[in-house]
């Protein structure tokens, strides 16, 4: 089973953030080989899902989505103009917290298998300098899920730095816009609290 894939919002906007966070370079090789083998690991996890429960789907997924993701890019992102303000404990917190939530959520999601593959359509230059692939969850007998990943370069390795759901739907927009007024009410401390709980429901037996 894989949970709550579906939200909408768009993507643009956090697509210009994300260029001022590295310089552009041009893309000479395919970030398609970074986003499979995430899928590899995932379906894995799926298939065992039951048997590993879901600290042991964390424990799994972890190592491939910490080195898969530039997690402390994005979260940069998503909390705006608050983590210039942050000092860097403050913000080493945020990401320790994002990190752990983003993995929690996948654990969380993906919580079973029925049958399901992960399928490759092909990559193309995306705004901002990106590189978007184009995939799709299978479902058997059931509607396809598309999930773009949207793929900047980091010290020359792709990373993911957002997901598009269906058409266009972007996280990383998604998180900004939804972690506005927490960030308003209390700042950086008040988002760490907030992604910790998250995180602790998530990963509750």
């Amino acid at each position: 089973m894989i949970k709550n894939i579906r939200r909408p919002i768009g993507f643009l906007l956090a697509l210009v953030f994300l260029s001022s966070v590295w310089p552009a370079q041009a893309a000479d090789d395919s970030p398609i080989p970074i986003v499979e083998d995430f899928h590899t690991v995932l379906l894995a996890t799926m298939k065992d899902a039951e048997a590993l429960g879901v600290d042991g789907r964390f424990a799994k997924l972890e190592p491939v989505v910490s080195s898969t993701f530039h997690l402390p890019a994005m979260i940069q992102v998503a909390s705006g103009s608050h983590w210039k303000k942050a000092d860097e404990k403050a913000q080493d917190q945020l990401i320790a917290a994002f990190s752990r939530l983003s993995v929690a959520t996948y654990a969380a999601q993906f919580d079973g298998y029925s049958g399901q593959s992960f399928e490759t359509l092909g990559d193309k230059p995306g705004p901002q300098k990106t590189t978007l692939v184009k995939t799709r969850i299978v479902n058997p007998g059931d509607d396809h899920v598309a999930i773009t990943y949207v793929m900047k370069k980091a010290k020359g390795v792709w990373r993911i730095v957002d997901v598009l759901v269906d058409t266009g739907i972007s996280e990383l927009a998604r998180k900004r816009s939804g972690y506005r007024r927490v960030l308003k009410a209390g700042g950086i401390p008040a988002l760490v609290d907030t992604l910790t709980q998250k995180a602790d429901d998530l990963l509750s037996p």
